[in-house]
Formats: C-alpha cells, sequence, structure tokens
C-alpha cells in the first residue's frame, strides 16, 4: 500500500471511531470518556486530513474544485467500482 492510500486509510479509521461515538453518544450523552474521545478523534481527522492535502491535494473534491469547461473531466477516469480505492 503507498503512503496516499496508508494515510486515506488512517483517515477511514478516524471516521469509523467518530461514527461508533457519535451512536454511542446517542445512548450514553453523559459519558464524559466518550466526548472527550470525540474531541481526541476529531482532532486527530483534522491533522490527518491537513497533512493529506499538504502532501496530495484536496481530500474531498466539491464542485468549486470542478474546472469550468464544456464537459465534466472526470467521467473519463475510471470509476470508483473499477479501482481499489485503497490503491492511490
Amino acid at each position: 500500500m503507498n503512503e496516499k492510500a496508508m494515510l486515506r486509510r488512517k483517515i477511514f479509521e478516524a471516521d469509523f471511531v467518530l461514527y461508533e461515538l457519535a451512536l454511542f453518544l446517542d445512548t450514553h450523552p453523559d459519558s464524559k470518556k466518550a466526548m472527550e474521545l470525540m474531541c481526541e478523534y476529531r482532532k486527530m481527522r483534522s491533522e490527518l486530513i491537513k497533512e493529506y492535502e499538504s502532501r496530495f491535494g484536496n481530500y474531498i473534491e466539491t464542485l468549486s474544485d470542478v474546472p469550468e469547461s464544456d464537459r465534466w473531466k472526470w467521467i473519463d477516469g475510471p470509476w470508483p467500482w473499477d479501482n481499489n480505492f485503497m490503491e492511490g
């Protein structure tokens, strides 16, 4: 696995923990430990995304990232299901 894929995997892992903590907090809203972990993983995710973007460009592309042209260029590349999303 290359460096870009490893960094993306770390972000996915942080996302997973955050989603699980959100579900836990739905049923345990007074858990101070869960809230501390939520803050810790939010910070970790933010730092991982900053590192990713400094090394590889935008982590998430939005409409503002799409160049103004006469056609959508993303259709020329492989579709997400044509590749292993963790590879490149």
